[in-house]
């Protein structure tokens, strides 16, 4: 579904990424990991079209859309949850949801994946706590009905039960096989119990890939601890 293909890139001269190749299956999920710094956030910011590419490709369900701009990639089927649990925080939750649809079954549908926000639909959205504005913001990007989500650090910040709530909610959306997740991830076990696969960025480059599950811990943690 999404292909990074000897990308690099970075910011004006400055090359944050180099030569990094990537791929996300359809229906699959997969996780890139490494130290703060590492490149990670640039890497999605290059996925969703916010940075430019000095060289290689970005494919999209097999299309080539290294030079469409991030609105183009979003009606091919692309959503963005950006690290910090964005919201808007003078609206409440469900004018959050409504922001994107007014449609009263596609905003059930989501509630149903996050079953904690329907008690919060008339709280202002700044008075929800970190993993409430997680979810929000997970849900919001549903509603677009993506086909590839690209998610960045989603567990930074947020209480244990919240963090076992989006894991599963990850694995059953890949689980019925019509969407891809792309997660930036530092906490190792959760990353790897979500996805099927795993990258390891070093100094924007890859040093370390395979397939996920909790039997490549160790492989990452060395991996990360080089």
């Amino acid at each position: 579904m999404l292909e990074l293909r000897n990308v690099t890139a970075g910011y004006g001269r400055t090359k944050v990424l180099q030569d990094v190749s990537i791929q996300i299956p359809t229906g699959g999920a997969a996780a890139v990991m490494g130290h703060n710094g590492a490149g990670k956030t640039t890497l999605l910011r290059v996925a969703v079209g916010l940075i430019p590419v000095m060289h290689g490709t970005v494919l999209l369900d097999g299309e080539d859309v290294t030079r469409l701009r991030p609105s183009g990639r979003v009606r091919r089927g692309l959503g963005y949850v950006p690290q910090g649990q964005v919201s808007f925080p003078q609206m409440t939750t469900l004018e959050n949801l409504q922001l994107v649809t007014t449609n009263k079954a596609a905003i059930d549908g989501v509630l149903e994946t996050f079953p904690a926000l329907r008690e919060l639909l008339s709280r202002r959205a700044g008075l929800l706590s970190g993993g409430q504005r997680q979810q929000l913001a997970i849900a919001r990007t549903l509603l677009t009905r993506p086909r590839m989500l690209i998610l960045d650090e989603p567990t930074e910040g947020i209480q244990p039960n919240v963090v076992a709530e989006i894991e599963s909610v990850i694995v059953e959306l890949t689980r019925r096989g019509d969407l891809s997740v792309l997660l930036v991830e530092q906490h190792v076990g959760f990353a790897l119990r979500a996805t099927q696969s795993y990258y390891v960025l070093e100094s924007g480059r890859i040093t370390s890939s395979g397939e996920g599950g909790p039997s490549a811990v160790e492989a990452v943690r060395a991996a990360m601890a080089v």
